[in-house]
């Protein structure tokens, strides 16, 4: 920002430009005889120009003025005094004076100008940096940072501050650049304010030069600024917390939706199972007996799965879900699966394929045996009674394994393949398929919390789930079993 010359300065540039007017006429004394006097008139206007563009208009007309006078003092006769006796030398004066200060004046207006262009292009390159470096930010610290950087570096300013009063709920903002505390009271304080009210301050301090009007302006526009890209990012936050609690109330309506369809099913089977047992009328040895109390157990393990499924997809959602990883035989998570799945599994062909001589992985035995349960829960939703399931896993290599899932039921769409692992997400109409949508959600989460990945695919003949999951625990390669170590 150009700023008011200091009074020393001020007066060097009077002092040189009535210097260039002696220097020039040293030079001209020289060549008095030689030169006619227009010819000397015209070369005067030489340093009026230079001076006036050079050190401004003020110096520019008093250079004018003493151009006048030792124009007339030393090239008019009679030399050396300012007295004038013929007309035609009164009209030369006359108009070398008008001409040199019409000179002055265009050369200051012209220089003027350009000042103030130059200054409007300073102002708008310091807005639009700013401007640009505001774009997207949403922290509330970054943007007063921001601001204040910009401010210290367009005034070079000794020392600024800006206070922000916050949010509702939010602690106030203070920045201070530097840190120190300030020993005086500010030159010039800025209101950050927008249409909604007062948002906070800008204080500037700087002693020398004082602070001019145009510079006060820019630093209000500066204000406006930071007010602006605060408001907008006050708003793009509580957008942001209305869009989560619009998307949690809609989850929550999803969930007791789904949940009380859920619980309601088991709950009915079991107290009709128990008002028969009550009744009297079912006797301890019948057959009816022994279904009716295989369908309670069904039932409370349906019960059961589904609070876990609940309290499970909470903790994966806190980030409290921990895998307690140990090495395990991945055929016998399996097969304890499929034993408690008996009674469900009935009416399909389960078929495992996991070879003896595949690794120990390291995972956690209870979160893989509900990995294996949700798959098969959900493949024997969807594959037609009487088909084939199949589970399988082999070694990728020696960092991993890949374990399959398939069964024989409908193709997926290929739209839907990406989101098959959503919570609530259905690819059939919740009243065709029972469940409460979490169980894949949750398969994902333990797979990804074991350091695993897992996706679903179309096969030729049905559908299958993949996963992977690492044989290295904390960098230790899987141990070898009893059977392996015997044979080596």
């Amino acid at each position: 920002m150009r700023s008011l010359a200091s009074p020393s300065s001020l007066i060097a540039r009077y002092w040189l430009a009535v210097f260039s007017i002696a220097l020039t006429t040293g030079a001209l004394y020289i060549l008095r005889d030689e030169l006619d006097t227009p010819l000397i008139a015209l070369l005067y206007l030489l340093p009026v120009g230079l001076s006036t563009a050079r050190w401004g208009l003020g110096p520019g007309i008093a250079t004018a003025l003493c151009a006048f006078l030792t124009f007339n003092f030393f090239f008019i006769q009679p030399y050396y005094t300012l007295a004038v006796h013929r007309t035609g030398d009164v009209l030369v004066l006359v108009m070398f004076f008008i001409v040199a200060v019409v000179i002055s004046q265009l050369v200051g207006r012209a220089q003027a100008s350009l000042a103030a262009a130059t200054a409007r292009e300073r102002e708008a390159t310091r807005l639009y940096e700013l401007s640009t470096a505001l774009a997207g930010l949403q922290d509330d610290q970054a943007i007063a940072r921001i601001v204040a950087e910009q401010a210290q570096q367009t005034f070079q300013s000794e020392r600024v501050e800006l206070s922000v009063a916050g949010r509702a709920g939010a602690r106030p903002l203070e920045l201070r650049l530097p840190a120190e505390p300030a020993a005086r009271e500010p030159d010039l304080v800025v209101p950050l304010q927008t249409a909604r009210g007062l948002l906070g301050k800008i204080r500037l301090w700087r002693a020398r030069p004082p602070i001019l009007a145009p510079e006060e302006r820019l630093l209000r526009t500066f204000a406006s600024q930071g007010a602006l890209a605060l408001e907008r990012a006050w708003l793009a936050q509580a957008e942001t917390r209305a869009r989560v609690l619009e998307e949690s109330d809609r989850l929550k309506s999803a969930l007791l939706s789904s949940v009380s369809h859920e619980l309601r099913t088991p709950l009915a089977t079991i107290k009709a199972a128990a008002t028969s047992l009550r009744s009297g009328e079912v006797t301890w040895e019948s057959r009816a007996r022994e279904d009716l109390l295989a369908a309670v157990d069904d039932e409370a393990d349906h019960l059961n799965r589904l609070v876990g499924n609940l309290l499970d997809m909470s903790r994966i959602e806190s980030g409290a879900l921990r895998p307690q990883r140990q090495w395990n035989i991945l055929a016998e998570i399996v097969g304890g699966v499929l034993a408690r799945m008996r009674r469900a599994t009935e009416h399909h062909r389960v078929v495992i394929d996991i070879p003896e001589e595949l690794p120990l992985v390291p995972v956690d035995y209870v979160q893989m045996e509900q990995v294996f349960a949700n798959l098969i829960s959900n493949s024997l939703k969807y594959a037609p009674v009487d088909t084939t399931i199949r589970i399988g896993a082999w070694a990728q290599d020696d960092s991993s394994i890949s374990v399959r899932v398939s069964n024989q039921g409908p193709p997926v769409p290929e739209e839907h393949l990406g989101r098959i692992f959503d919570k609530f997400y259905r690819v059939t109409a919740a009243d065709r398929v029972t469940g409460t949508g979490l169980g894949l959600s949750i398969c994902k989460g333990i797979i990804e919390a074991h350091g695993g990945r897992i996706w679903a695919e179309n096969l030729p003949d049905g559908f299958a789930f993949n996963f992977t999951l690492p044989l290295a625990r904390e960098g230790t390669p899987p141990p070898r079993l009893p059977a392996e170590s015997e044979a080596a």
